[in-house]
């Protein structure tokens, strides 16, 4: 039987010792392939649950990514097994050159320079910024950084991704596009995301959630955006 790809299992983060958590005894399983849209006002622990998921915030309770639970000791196994994406691009882009900062997944998992470049140029290339990939990164726009550091996450085919505002920045054919190309893909995925039409052209379930606390887990886009 195939493990889910993401359990949370009452998973608390708290920023301060004092401070309300921001997270609070969350709770949710995510299946193999599943796409699920995780939704919230802002301030709502969006961006604090997908960093929990690779261990850039303490959290208690249990939190599970295919078959390693969450810890210091498995913090690479898991971390090698997820593609991820930050609300801010620049935080993730570390190379001068496109393409070398798109491969770099794939070369530190061994892969040849020369091979992780074609495959990242692929990627690029389905994300519409293929004729970027020579260039430098300082160049770019904020939407083409966005879509950069979204082949950084995609190009080593992670059966999970965490997506943290993957259509900001981008214009109504680019999210289009994008929209396609993730309801593609055969990886389970958690996009965190204010765009409700993006999500639900991408996502089949939604999580909403309130002040730290999943407040809806289910399929009525409805009912989500009467919440938000």
């Amino acid at each position: 039987m195939t493990q889910p790809a993401l359990v949370y299992d009452r998973v608390t983060v708290r920023h301060e010792a004092h401070a309300p958590p921001a997270l609070e005894a969350v709770s949710f399983s995510i299946e193999a392939g599943e796409k699920v849209a995780l939704v919230g006002l802002n301030g709502s622990g969006k961006t604090t649950l997908l960093m929990s998921a690779v261990g850039l915030v303490e959290h208690e309770g249990e939190i599970r990514v295919g078959e390693h639970v969450l810890s210091r000791r498995t913090l690479q196994p898991v971390r090698s097994g997820v593609g991820f994406l930050f609300n801010v691009p620049e935080d993730q882009l570390l190379f001068p050159k496109v393409v070398d900062d798109a491969a770099f997944a794939l070369v530190r998992k061994g892969m040849s320079p020369r091979a992780a470049a074609g495959r990242a140029r692929e990627v690029l290339g389905a994300l519409g910024v293929g004729d970027l990939a020579d260039s430098p990164l300082h160049h770019l726009s904020h939407g083409q950084k966005q879509r950069v550091a979204l082949a950084g996450a995609l190009v080593s085919s992670p059966a999970l991704l965490l997506l943290d505002e993957p259509s900001a920045a981008l214009d109504p054919p680019g999210r289009r596009e994008l929209a396609r190309l993730l309801s593609g893909l055969g990886a389970a995925m958690v996009v965190a995301t204010h765009d409700l039409a993006f999500a639900s052209d991408v996502c089949s379930r939604y999580i909403l959630l309130d002040r730290g606390r999943v407040g809806y887990d289910g399929t009525d886009a409805a009912y989500v955006a009467r919440c938000l």
